[in-house]
């Protein structure tokens, strides 16, 4: 499984979400589910939908629980992680789950996506 997680802010378009995405899968696999906080799953459905891929809504408590490469202050304070799209692809991508690189920022800077690997995929990759 190949999840991608995404952080964005409020009032972001389905144009920057793909651009985040097409950023972060670039040289790597295809993302096979999408993963955001609960509270912004909604707004991450219409790309889901488009995109044929399941959406995993995480509590605050699935996203503050894992470590991550970036280290924002903003979202440390909003999120009490140090990337949301980090923390959202690994924690939906479950136990073992390695991150495939840091977040990837869109043009616009209003959303991140980061990729990450299940234990189950990570034999395959390099």
């Amino acid at each position: 499984m190949i999840v991608a997680g995404f952080g964005f802010r409020q009032g972001t378009g389905l144009a920057s979400l793909r651009d985040a995405l097409a950023l972060a899968q670039e040289g790597q696999p295809a993302a096979t589910h999408l993963a955001t906080a609960a509270d912004k799953a909604a707004a991450l459905m219409p790309l889901a939908e488009g995109l044929g891929l399941p959406l995993r809504g995480l509590s605050p408590e699935e996203i503050a629980s894992v470590a991550t490469y970036t280290h924002s202050p903003a979202s440390l304070a909003a999120r009490a992680t140090g990337s949301l799209a980090e923390a959202s692809a690994l924690a939906a991508a479950g136990p073992g789950a390695r991150l495939l690189g840091p977040r990837h920022v869109s043009p616009d800077r209003m959303a991140t996506c980061a990729l990450a690997a299940s234990l189950t995929i990570q034999e395959f990759l390099p």
